[in-house]
């Protein structure tokens, strides 16, 4: 974080270089804009295929067809959750969670795409409702759904406590992934990434620019919901902290289930669809 107190003097034009206005990094304008009222109108026609109920202080896998949806729901009580995104026939692309900060902002809500990795960088999944999108930024600059948070894990639990704790949203997804893919738990871990924190109320403290967290305004029955660009396996875990209001990665918080269901359009509304090229970047780096 910055320092409180500055070792070195301010130049004269300190004020004069503040004063500087911001260029925002990744201009969207040329980007193609998903068609929410379609996707919205093809969603009414869609039917539950499958659902896993993620335990708290857990992590559950399921696979998402190309063109069809997936909702995470709270059902019994406020809880957030650590979302992961893999191509389903390759586990090497998956979810950019930097590049998405940087292309829509510090929070997701209805519109915003969920981008995978290099080399393929293509949207893997778009927003196409939130019942949380009422709640903007508020006055600490907080707001729902970050890209900021890297995911609660038991390495940095073990850095600033000299204690072990198996339950971070990283060891869940961890476990997760390894069960559903059979995969050594070591090579599993390899591919759990940084998330989408669903629910979850973050921002940045205007003093010190530290990243924090307050209680969730997600109540039962608030839902996350998304098309699927790719075929997906989605990799969700139920926070340790609960709705975040007080401290993660232990057994203190409150701690509550969540809903991951997939929804399937009707055969004619699915062949709609078309799969996002991968990247066209030619990757010879300007080596000729």
């Amino acid at each position: 974080m910055k320092p409180q107190k500055p070792r070195h003097a301010a130049p004269s034009s300190a004020a004069q270089m503040r004063a500087v206005p911001p260029v925002v990094c990744y201009p969207v304008e040329t980007l193609p804009q998903p068609d929410i009222p379609t996707l919205l109108a093809r969603r009414k026609t869609a039917r539950q295929s499958s659902q896993v109920i993620v335990p708290p202080r857990d992590g559950a896998c399921i696979e998402v067809p190309a063109g069809s949806f997936f909702r995470i729901t709270s059902i019994e009580g406020p809880q957030v959750g650590d979302l992961n995104l893999w191509n389903a026939h390759d586990l090497t692309e998956r979810f950019y969670s930097g590049k998405t900060r940087a292309l829509h902002g510090t929070h997701l809500s209805t519109g915003d795409q969920m981008w995978s990795s290099f080399p393929a960088m293509r949207p893997m999944a778009t927003i196409v409702d939130d019942t949380l999108d009422w709640y903007g930024f508020d006055a600490f600059g907080g707001s729902v759904h970050d890209v900021i948070g890297t995911r609660c894990d038991p390495y940095t639990r073990r850095l600033l406590s000299g204690e072990d704790y198996h339950y971070c949203c990283h060891s869940n997804l961890t476990r997760a992934l390894s069960a559903y893919r059979g995969l050594d738990l070591h090579e599993a871990e390899a591919h759990v990434h940084d998330v989408l924190n669903v629910f979850m109320c973050t921002g940045f403290t205007q003093d010190t620019g530290q990243y924090f967290m307050k209680a969730s305004p997600v109540r039962p029955g608030d839902y996350l919901e998304f098309l699927a660009e790719i075929d997906l396996l989605v990799g969700l875990s139920a926070c340790p902290g609960g709705d975040c209001s007080s401290e993660h990665s232990s057994d203190a918080a409150a701690c509550y289930p969540l809903e991951l269901s997939v929804w399937m359009p009707p055969d004619s509304a699915q062949k709609d669809h078309k799969v996002p090229q991968l990247n066209a970047y030619d990757r010879s780096h300007g080596i000729s």
